[in-house]
């Protein structure tokens, strides 16, 4: 996927109304679905761990603190929301892996990329913290499923596997991702086979990241997408690690490269310029870059620093995110972003109460304690 280098935005685009969504009858049934295989997850790892860990992308694998700035001179149709003007802002930046529970790297699977925001100005969403703004991706541009009961359908498929031995699962992800090898050399690809083991075991820090599902960007509709531009980054651009015996190796491998390098990251956005082929209510289909680009809207830096250390378990235990943490102008859109509302809140609701301890916001300038 080659992320187009323009500046200007297309020059016919799709304004946003409520109308741009449809909902359908059968959402609510999903959505007690989703949470059905949460609740199923949840009371398996925090049983195995004396904790309870995030239903999915359970694994961090680093809390990389910097700030976002937001371009000056932007042109209208990207200076909305959040990035209506110039601004510098405190953000922390989680990257993960898919499974819920907490697994050796071997089992490898996508790769995911949370960028929480903060002192951000505007109207949040109702029940969203006030100044807070998150963003949540991963590195393939099309989410696993079109509907929220095929996201149900696949989540209780990842349920069925949480707790297995993981000497089987460790396996079973060899063979996944042969299976994915060859779909890709046909032209192919599936997000279930990544999701259950089968990803490439690629460098988290040289990939591209996509929320996979529209956002309202102000007066449009949007995707966006965190793309690394440092040299320290873009230098593991396509690289495999290798997982073998090393059950952490994506935390020392981030790690290497995190303490002793800066890292940037440029936050894109792709516009939506027709509904037909770019549409808000299938996330499975990749919209035409060659239509409408990924642009550039704010860079997310980084200086050197220690990405994961003995207190990373309790840091990311109290943070939450979540795609209805955000200003109303940037509200998700879509059927599988409506049933993320009650599901990602029921999780936080999980965490917390087994936990003991509320789930917090940013306090990201000056790190996460817990």
């Amino acid at each position: 996927m080659t992320q187009a280098t323009v500046s200007a935005p297309p020059t016919t685009l799709v304004r946003y109304s409520p109308e741009v969504e449809n909902v359908s009858v059968d959402e609510a049934e999903a959505v007690d679905a989703l949470k059905a295989s949460f609740k199923t997850i949840m009371d398996t790892t925090s049983r195995d761990y004396g904790r309870a860990v995030r239903g999915v992308h359970a694994k961090g694998h680093a809390l990389v603190h910097g700030s976002l700035t937001v371009a000056a001179g932007l042109p209208p149709a990207l200076a909305q929301g959040l990035f209506a003007q110039a601004g510098r802002y405190p953000a922390v930046l989680r990257l993960s892996t898919v499974p819920g529970d907490i697994l050796d790297d071997a089992v490898s699977s996508a790769r995911g990329a949370a960028l929480k925001i903060s002192s951000v100005p505007g109207a949040p969403l109702p029940g969203a913290t006030r100044g807070e703004q998150d963003f949540l991706m991963v590195n393939g541009p099309v989410f696993g499923a079109k509907t929220p009961g095929a996201f149900a359908k696949n989540l209780k498929l990842l349920a069925a596997t949480t707790d297995r031995a993981e000497g089987l699962k460790k396996a079973w992800s060899a063979t996944l991702r042969a299976l994915e090898a060859g779909l890709e050399a046909l032209g192919g690809h599936s997000m279930l086979l990544n999701a259950l083991g089968g990803a490439p075991e690629t460098h988290p820090l040289g990939e591209t990241y996509f929320t996979t599902t529209a956002f309202r960007f102000g007066d449009y509709i949007a995707k966006l997408s965190l793309r690394p531009v440092s040299p320290a980054l873009t230098a593991h651009s396509g690289e495999i690690i290798k997982l073998h015996g090393r059950a952490d190796a994506l935390r020392e491998e981030i790690g290497t490269v995190i303490e002793q390098q800066l890292a940037r990251w440029d936050l894109c956005v792709q516009l939506c310029a027709d509904l037909d082929t770019m549409p808000v209510e299938d996330p499975t289909v990749e919209w035409d870059q060659a239509v409408s680009p990924y642009l550039t809207v704010a860079t997310f830096e980084a200086d050197p620093q220690v990405s994961w250390d003995a207190g990373s378990d309790a840091a990311e235990d109290a943070l939450y995110f979540s795609p209805w943490n955000g200003l109303a102008a940037h509200q998700p859109l879509g059927a599988v972003n409506r049933a993320r509302k009650d599901v990602y809140a029921y999780a936080q609701g999980y965490r917390a109460n087994f936990n003991h301890c509320p789930i917090h916001g940013a306090r990201t300038a000056q790190g996460i304690q817990g």
